[in-house]
């Protein structure tokens, strides 16, 4: 385990306006893949947002979840899996918001072998896991995610 204050630089804020525009774009990249997607597995808690987008553009209406911890606020540990699935996952589109070590996408990614995985934002280490993505992020920031977020003063990069 490594603390978020060592391995992070970095902090790329994202509105819930901007999230919403990435699902979207997300969701042009996916509806060009295929138009008949069976349904989604959107990872807890992250991917439950952009699902909710993407489920509304793709008019997919089976949307099912797969519950793993890995992180809390400060650092990353082990994939902790609290709810799975039981399916190959062809015609499945995994949705998570980011990518980031890979170590989720690890297990989910053999949980179901089959499944098409598409992710909001991807960092280096963990973007050759997915199929599909909108925007790549240093491996070094952290994204902080508008409902871990309040609006605040920052002091500027130059200060800091």
């Amino acid at each position: 385990m490594s603390r978020k204050e060592d391995r992070y630089n970095r902090s790329y804020p994202i509105s819930w306006e901007q999230l919403h525009r990435d699902a979207k774009a997300l969701s042009w990249r996916l509806h060009d893949v295929e138009k008949t997607w069976k349904g989604i597995v959107a990872i807890t808690r992250g991917g439950l947002v952009p699902a909710a987008v993407i489920a509304r553009e793709l008019e997919i209406r089976y949307i099912d979840t797969v519950c793993i911890t890995s992180y809390d606020w400060k650092e990353q540990g082990e994939a902790n899996i609290l709810k799975k699935i039981d399916d190959s996952g062809e015609g499945l589109l995994i949705i998570d918001d980011l990518v980031d070590t890979g170590s989720t996408a690890r297990v989910v990614r053999k949980m179901l072998p089959k499944a098409y995985f598409a992710t909001v934002y991807a960092k280096p280490a963990g973007k050759p896991l997915v199929d599909a993505y909108v925007t790549e992020v240093s491996q070094d920031t952290w994204i902080l995610f508008p409902w871990d977020s309040e609006i605040q003063f920052v002091a500027p990069i130059a200060v800091k």
